[in-house]
């Protein structure tokens, strides 16, 4: 049963660190645009030691929580069920409360990843590369299981990291070949590029970007545009940023939590934007 909407509920995200984190600023504006008046959205810095005792505290006026890194799989043992979704990479990021307190886990960066996507005309691929190895990027084979009909060349620094991304295709059924970071310049030229490495890291590749580059997803948002991003963008190709991502999860995160839908999805975006300008 959806939460009323004139009871005072509260929702935050949690993780470390977390002052960055852009998930108040959309999720309020979605409360603003819902009439939700009595509803509240904070930030805690949580870690893997401190998230127990903090859950076990929580009262009967809390709706949900977001989870960021590195709370995605630590918060695991501490609930009632997870959906499929989020079994699938051992890694949640969205916690619903249900009226009789149980604690549901769900992750919407897969479908957020798919519907940014979507947002920009791709519906499907027949190959696409991965650059990165670390949780974003299963969260990216696991939304590219979904969308992509081919291999996925997966670009990483180490054998024990290209292990990894093997194992993550298996489980995931993606055909996945992993290429060393030397031979990262390669992967510009997929039909789509999903990057998932921290800021900094692709700037070496901007110079690489092909004539005429196809889709570049970079899961950053903060700095904007990356190099890699801008080039891409200057070549023509078509870009979908990390704030992309951020604020289609986003919505699904506030659809289970209030149990309203559809989200106000321009009005979230308008609000992420907003607030990035004001960095």
């Amino acid at each position: 049963m959806p939460p009323r909407a004139t009871d005072a509920r509260r929702a935050a995200v949690l993780g470390s660190p977390i002052a960055h984190s852009l998930s108040p600023v959309l999720h309020r504006a979605a409360y603003e645009a819902l009439g939700l008046t009595d509803w509240s959205y904070g930030r805690f810095e949580i870690d893997e030691a401190t998230l127990p005792d903090f859950i076990e505290k929580l009262g009967p006026e809390w709706a949900g929580l977001s989870l960021t890194m590195p709370l995605k799989r630590a918060v695991i043992p501490l609930l009632d069920e997870i959906s499929e979704t989020a079994a699938s990479v051992d890694a949640v990021n969205t916690v619903v409360f249900t009226e009789d307190g149980r604690r549901i886990g769900d992750n919407t960066d897969i479908p957020g990843m798919v519907a940014a996507l979507r947002e920009h005309g791709i519906e499907e691929v027949d190959s696409a590369a991965i650059l990165g190895a670390g949780a974003t990027a299963s969260s990216a084979l696991a939304a590219l299981a979904r969308i992509c009909t081919g291999e996925v060349v997966a670009y990483v620094r180490s054998e024990a990291r290209a292990a990894e991304m093997r194992q993550w295709g298996e489980r995931l059924d993606v055909d996945v070949r992993t290429a060393d970071w030397a031979d990262a310049r390669e992967a510009l030229k997929a039909p789509l590029v999903i990057a998932t490495t921290p800021a900094g890291t692709t700037d070496a590749l901007a110079s690489a970007v092909p004539e005429r580059p196809a889709t570049l997803f970079d899961v950053l948002y903060d700095p904007w545009p990356t190099d890699l991003a801008a080039r891409w963008s200057m070549f023509g190709g078509a870009v979908v940023s990390g704030l992309d991502l951020l604020v289609h999860q986003a919505v699904l995160q506030v659809e289970q939590m209030t149990g309203r839908s559809p989200a106000p999805l321009e009005a979230m975006r308008h609000a992420g934007e907003k607030a990035l300008a004001a960095r």
